[in-house]
């Protein structure tokens, strides 16, 4: 039969094939390269770069980045299967490559410079970007950008930086005003792309972390660093930003999905199996308002599977060389990833008895 008399296949269709692909390709990779090798990683301060090779190679590493562009292309439902893949082989390295998915999309939603400089080699992995925004929920503005000729003068500390080391841009939000004004107090936020290098305005230090200790997490200090206009991706109302953040918790829970299902895997059939089918219903499910009750009642849920994992195989989880102690710091670790007062008001509620 000729081309022209083949059944035509609906680009949905080509969609969902190409999506059910990229999580394979996902799961694959998890099993076969990063879970090996997670407690090598564990034990070490360095994350094998080869880890985040891999993933570049498989073409997962632009997760949201356009096709057009080498990304991946992925739609909602295949980024959160993949981030809990990945996070399943390698929470170490899944910690790492999930941030850089924040600076792809700055990049390739920028109207300016940084669009037409970033976005495409971040979309295909060739450069890689982490994130600096996690001090926009503190109770005070603690790093600030000052306009000057050319662009922004940042001061301040971003407390949390991951990936120091293998990245080479960072996503920095910054407000626009005094260091002592309230979160709630309105404003403007600064987001640019900024060299993930030491100078003489910016300082790493390293953070000793008891779970993804290899990481690469950093305190960065910027003292009036100087930040040229074409490096800014957008200019965003404070007000704006934090009414849109409940919106993005749904990712992180991806993380703790990772956990618990590796967790479950070790573990083989046991009584956390419906509990973690409902709370994955939950995250799947919930609106923007029941997204910190679902994630609350998965951070319980994993640290309690971890727990299992380690009563269930006995003493020698408890050493350096064993899967169970590792799932049980990283449950723990991920209580505080991606937390809001509501997510640690619900996490407490359902870890007390």
């Amino acid at each position: 039969m000729s081309d022209a008399h083949q059944p035509a296949v609906h680009p949905d269709v080509d969609q969902r094939l190409a999506d059910a692909t990229i999580v394979d390709a996902a799961r694959t990779l998890a099993d076969d390269i990063l879970f090996p090798r997670a407690l090598e990683v564990d034990t070490s301060t360095r994350l094998p770069i080869e880890n985040l090779e891999r993933i570049a190679e498989a073409g997962l590493y632009g997760l949201v980045g356009p096709r057009a562009m080498g990304g991946a292309g992925a739609n909602h439902a295949t980024q959160m299967a993949v981030i809990e893949a990945m996070a399943g082989g390698c929470l170490n390295t899944a910690f790492v490559w999930t941030q850089h998915q924040g600076a792809t999309n700055a990049a390739v939603n920028s109207p300016g410079t940084s669009h037409d400089e970033w976005a495409g080699r971040l979309s295909c992995g060739e450069a890689k970007g982490g994130v600096a925004f996690a001090h926009l929920l503190r109770p005070t503005a603690v790093l600030t950008a000052e306009p000057t000729e050319g662009g922004w003068l940042l001061s301040g500390v971003a407390p949390w930086v991951t990936g120091w080391g293998y990245i080479d841009v960072v996503l920095t939000a910054a407000r626009v005003g005094a260091s002592d004004q309230p979160a709630a107090g309105g404003g403007d936020v600064v987001w640019s792309l900024i060299d993930a290098t030491e100078s003489a305005t910016l300082q790493a230090r390293p953070l000793v972390l008891s779970a993804v200790n290899a990481s690469g997490t950093f305190e960065i200090t910027y003292h009036r660093h100087f930040v040229p206009a074409h490096r800014v991706t957008s200019i965003q109302p404070y007000d704006l930003w934090r009414a849109e953040y409940p919106k993005g918790l749904r990712g992180n829970g991806s993380l703790g999905l990772g956990i618990a299902e590796r967790t479950a895997r070790l573990l083989g059939p046991s009584v956390f199996d419906q509990a973690l089918q409902a709370v994955r219903h939950d995250l799947d499910t919930a609106t923007v308002e029941q997204l910190p009750g679902a994630r609350g009642r998965l951070g319980a849920l994993t640290v309690k599977m971890t727990a299992g994992l380690v009563a269930a195989q006995g003493g020698r989880t408890i050493l350096g060389d064993h899967h169970g102690q590792r799932l049980a710091r990283e449950a723990i670790f991920l209580l505080i990833q991606g937390q809001t007062p509501e997510i640690r008001a619900a996490q407490l509620a359902d870890l007390a008895p």
